[in-house]
């Protein structure tokens, strides 16, 4: 009985190991397979979409994307971000039926944990969100930048998605 435990559990801690190795090859793979990283991303652009880390929905229009109320990116920082700094741009829409029914809109952002200047949209139309990201939020070769709107309209019977702003560009310009 105890050969045959010791067995099992020989058995099981091998399948775990190999398990193990496995998923690293596959996160390897994963990695080696994705395009370089872009500091300027058009939503548009197919190979721009693993950027597109969260709050993000589907390419519309071949030209642009609706985001949630909390949306975010991945950016590669531009050469001497680390020391210079950068700048932030965000090219957005907000449509008048959005506008209509919430009102004046306000969209924040942090890039690598710096809070960045709010900003008030009070109707309709395209804008864009320009804000200098200090170096020190440059730690190393790729910033995570979130951004907030302080409502967006909820799921409803015809569009089951949250919507808050169309997004056309989102990128990092060095200074």
């Amino acid at each position: 009985m105890r050969k045959l435990i010791g067995a099992t559990v020989g058995l099981l801690l091998i399948t775990v190991a190999a398990c193990k190795r496995e998923q690293k090859a596959i996160e390897r793979a994963t990695v080696e397979e994705q395009p370089e990283l872009a500091a300027m991303l058009e939503v548009a652009n197919p190979k721009a979409g693993f950027q597109l880390i969260k709050g993000f929905y589907a390419l519309e229009g071949n030209a642009w994307r609706w985001t949630a109320k909390n949306f975010s990116v991945v950016l590669r920082a531009p050469a001497a971000a680390s020391q210079k700094g950068a700048t932030l741009r965000l090219k957005l829409n907000i449509p008048e039926a959005i506008a209509a029914k919430l009102g004046a809109m306000t969209l924040s952002a942090e890039a690598g944990g710096v809070p960045l200047p709010a900003e008030k949209f009070a109707q309709a139309g395209d804008y864009e969100y320009v804000r200098d990201v200090p170096a020190s939020a440059f730690k190393g070769p790729s910033l995570t930048v979130n951004f907030a709107l302080d409502k967006a309209l909820p799921p409803g019977e015809v569009d089951r998605r949250e919507l808050g702003v169309i997004v056309t560009m989102v990128g990092l310009e060095p200074k």
